[in-house]
């Protein structure tokens, strides 16, 4: 890989101390002040850069002597001032808060306000991860003459528009295919999203999966107490409502006119976000070096994990070899040659860097998928009994010849499936990595089509997507579909994975409900991957209709589904025959 010097080279020392000015009031256009905090390198002579990062978490984690985010510090000790500011209507900042409502506003006025100080060059970076990466796509479409630069962390979900035609997954933060991502966003929305300055304490694991498992769904954060959010606005609306469209999400028409590294990985949210928002932001530059200096970083890491990778690299329950990148330098390296015209430091950095798991090793690339990524059609193939793991579904590339058995399963919504691992959650709304799925796979709602044993390896580099012939005794309902790395000794660990809710099979914009023993064909995008499954391993697909809690409970009865308590069980089919060849679709890199 280009530039393997970062893997392991040893960070430069500080090359100053840092004096923190606390206590500024930053004015916003409509008169609000905001809290913020700015790090300056003592002794530095000349004005200065800066890096801005705007928080919902408050300031104290980067405040002197200790800080727990030691970013701040980082950043200014090379000759960096830092910025760091509380959203509006969050700990010391003036205003209301509104999720997401002002943020491309406040940012803009902010970097305003940086550029106005008699110690600044008018040049300034932005930095953050998760909620302060999504800050960040929002005011980048406002292109203030300041911002210079942006390093954007596992900030997916923050696009919007029918991106189910797109390709892309997830809509407004808190959809994937149609459906509410539960386990993340109740634990975010109870914690940090109060409009009335609250900080709940975070409920324990167990509390939060009653929550989870609470109807109507639109109630789950009053029954925990929270303080009021926008939790009930968001979850009531379809994806397509305009009541979206204040929060500025990131859309196919947007100007983008600053370079970009975005950082994300395979076991996160949203890798494929990050790189369909590499791809806007590229096409859609307004100079050619805002379309050019659109870089990516694609760890194994879980959510804001990429660069605090130890070696050696344990995922969840998987061992992925030394993935450790020294992030601190690429980030200062960034910086300085947008900041500091020092061009140099990113000379030979690659557009994409990505690391492939199971070989263990980074790679670069130019475009994505990379080139020499073939498209095959893996067909789905059983006697119809392809029920658990020890069921008789293959995947095949010879696609079925005649009338196959359909496999059915029952789903009940008040026993689904649960999520485990990368696809399941925690008490602070975060991924917890691959798990072993044997357990689950044991379920006669759970649908297997293993490979043969790969004789020679197989390398799924890009996006990946499933196609679904399927049927339901019921008017609306989900499918889910999952890659799985089979061991030799059974071990069955997730690599990725996706969601449809039937309903929005032609669009977000529409909702079209299902005929009884009707056959729909279905399209679920599985996200996007870099996968070695080596020789003597197996590939499998998992079809199911529930990932709870990651999921909300689709109930099955065409309705609202977030307003609803009552539930009807459907007997759900995926057709697999000459007229309905399901299949997925696996982006296969070469030797």
């Amino acid at each position: 890989m280009d530039r393997g010097e970062h893997r392991t080279a040893k960070p430069s020392a500080p090359h100053y101390e840092v004096v923190l000015q606390t206590g500024l009031r930053v004015p916003m256009r409509d008169g609000v002040e905001l809290a913020t905090d700015v790090y300056r390198p003592l002794g530095y002579v000349g004005k200065l850069p800066a890096i801005l990062i705007r928080t919902k978490y408050g300031k104290s984690p980067y405040r002197l002597p200790k800080p727990s985010n030691p970013v701040a510090m980082t950043f200014a000790a090379q000759g960096h001032a830092v910025v760091v500011q509380e959203l509006r209507g969050l700990f010391d900042s003036g205003g209301h808060f509104a999720l997401l409502e002002h943020d491309a506003k406040d940012g803009y006025d902010t970097l305003s306000w940086i550029a106005s100080r008699p110690w600044s060059t008018g040049r300034v970076g932005t930095y953050g991860c998760s909620a302060l990466g999504i800050t960040q796509v929002l005011l980048a479409q406002l292109c203030h003459p300041a911002h210079r630069c942006a390093i954007v962390e596992g900030a997916g979900g923050s696009m919007s528009g029918d991106r189910h035609r797109l390709g892309d997954l997830r809509l407004c933060g808190s959809r994937l295919g149609g459906a509410l991502e539960l386990s993340m966003w109740v634990p975010h929305f109870h914690q940090s999203h109060g409009k009335d300055r609250s900080r709940p304490q975070p409920k324990t694991e167990e509390e939060y999966n009653r929550a989870f498992a609470k109807l109507p769904v639109v109630d789950i954060l009053k029954s925990i107490g929270a303080p009021p959010t926008d939790w009930e606005d968001w979850v009531s609306r379809d994806p397509e409502d305009p009541w979206f469209d204040r929060f500025g999400f990131l859309s196919e028409d947007s100007k983008i006119d600053l370079p970009v590294l975005f950082v994300n990985s395979w076991y996160d949210v949203g890798a494929a976000d990050a790189l369909h928002t590499r791809r806007v932001f590229s096409t859609r530059g307004r100079r050619p070096v805002s379309r050019e200096h659109q870089h990516i970083i694609l760890s194994p890491a879980t959510h804001c994990g990429t660069s605090t990778l130890k070696a050696p690299t344990v995922v969840g329950e998987r061992e992925l070899g030394d993935a450790r990148l020294d992030c601190r330098q690429i980030y200062l390296d960034w910086y300085d040659c947008w900041l500091k015209d020092e061009a140099h430091l990113i000379e030979g950095m690659p557009r994409i860097q990505y690391y492939v798991m199971g070989r263990n090793e980074w790679r670069a690339a130019s475009d994505w998928p990379p080139a020499g990524v073939e498209l095959q059609r893996w067909f789905l193939r059983s006697g119809g009994n392809a029920n658990t793991c020890f069921g008789d579904g293959t995947l095949k590339v010879d696609p079925p010849i005649d009338d196959e058995s359909p496999d059915t399963f029952v789903y009940d919504p008040g026993n689904p499936v649960p999520s485990l691992g990368a696809e399941g959650g925690n008490a602070a709304g975060t991924t917890l990595g691959p798990r072993d799925h044997q357990e689950v796979e044991l379920r006669q709602d759970v649908l297997c089509f293993t490979s043969e044993l790969l004789q020679q390896g197989m390398e799924v580099t890009g996006f990946v997507k499933a196609v679904l012939f399927v049927s339901s005794s019921a008017r609306d309902t989900d499918f889910v579909a999952k890659i799985l790395d089979v061991h030799p000794d059974g071990k069955a660990v997730d690599v990725v994975d996706g969601i449809l809710r039937v309903r929005y099979r032609e669009g977000y914009n529409k909702r079209l409900l299902m005929e009884a023993g009707h056959i729909y064909q279905i399209d679920i995008d599985l996200d996007a991957t870099s996968n070695w499954f080596p020789p003597g391993h197996r590939l499998r697909l998992e079809v199911t209709s529930s990932s709870f809690p990651r999921f909300d409970r689709n109930l099955n009865t065409g309705g609202n589904n977030w307003d609803e308590t009552e539930w009807v069980v459907a007997q759900n089919t995926v057709h697999h025959c000459q007229e309905f060849p399901s299949y997925v679709l696996l982006p296969i890199a070469g030797k």
